[in-house]
């Protein structure tokens, strides 16, 4: 199948190299003129055939707004854009009834798997219309990890995004319980092997996982986290799911407390948050702050 790419970064870049690898045809575009096959959005349109797939892998927001307007000038009736990032599921809602108004179909993608996708496949939330679904499948299939798992048509136009905005609020609740268990171990004189107490849990317990993994490979690169400082960002899905839970009077007192975890560790320094923000480089190549430096880390949204 032919799809053009906009965005590649350490996702979508990685995500079009997954594509050529199966055997597909994608156009990539970028800012970065050493990254991209085409200079320009036109120039992409024009080397895709009708009807055209498009797929926006940058960052939520303005950039995303910008990208989907543009498009929208350029694309015509029965071409389809897929948004790939990070974007709120109102705003999906918003840019499939824009784009309906000159026919061009939309679909929303929450995508997770960060820097190992390439390798391991990737996490595919989606939302939208069924026939939209059914024709991007062969790309969503080279995309996915192989097996039963990995993919959901999780519902109309929004289902994607807010289904991997929960999945990344539930992300949060999960490094949070790892970091203050940590904390705990390091905090007594009893445990003398805090890294080993972790990386045994990695077999025949009920709490092994892949971020527990993770955990272990940045214990085993840097045994007591001296190499950084313990300050962790959130993404804005965080936020997204908890004020969602208001909104729908959804008690969740977990994933609501660890993103508050996050606030705090913008003004202390601590073992917990160290835990997270290591985690967040492990899985997604997330920017971390050099310990004994002041500079708070400035990353941007992450594309998964």
């Amino acid at each position: 199948m032919q799809i053009g790419m906009i965005g590649l970064g350490k996702m979508g870049g990685n995500m079009a190299e997954r594509l050529r690898r199966a055997g597909h045809d994608v156009v990539g575009y970028d800012h970065h003129p050493e990254r991209r096959d085409v200079a320009t959005l036109a120039e992409l349109r024009d080397r895709l055939s009708a009807p055209r797939a498009v797929w926006v892998m940058v960052p939520a927001g303005g950039p995303t707004q910008q990208t989907i307007d543009e498009l929208k000038g350029l694309l015509e009736a029965g071409d389809l854009i897929i948004d790939g990032g990070n974007s709120h599921y109102v705003d999906d809602q918003e840019h499939a009834k824009m784009l309906g108004e000159t026919g061009i179909h939309f679909v929303d993608a929450g995508v997770s798997g960060g820097v190992w996708g390439l390798q391991n496949g990737y996490g595919l939330m989606v939302g939208g219309d069924d026939e939209d679904v059914h024709r991007l499948m062969p790309v969503f299939e080279a995309l996915k990890p192989e097996g039963e798992f990995g993919f959901v048509h999780a519902g109309k136009v929004g289902a994607g995004h807010f289904a991997k905005m929960v999945h990344n609020g539930i992300e949060y609740g999960i490094m949070q319980a790892y970091a203050e268990g940590y904390e705990l171990l390091a905090a007594t004189d009893l445990v003398t092997d805090v890294g080993g107490a972790f990386c045994s849990w990695r077999g025949g317990t009920v709490i092994r996982s892949w971020l527990l993994d993770l955990l272990c490979k940045a214990l085993t690169e840097d045994p007591g986290l001296e190499k950084i400082r313990g300050v962790a960002q959130d993404s804005g899905e965080g936020r997204w799911t908890v004020q969602a839970a208001i909104d729908h009077a959804v008690p969740m007192p977990v994933i609501s407390a660890a993103l508050f975890a996050r606030f705090a560790s913008r003004q202390d320094d601590s073992p917990a948050m160290k835990v997270v923000a290591a985690l967040r480089n492990q899985f997604g190549g997330h920017a971390v702050t050099a310990s004994g430096t002041d500079s708070d880390n400035t990353e941007a949204h992450p594309a998964p």
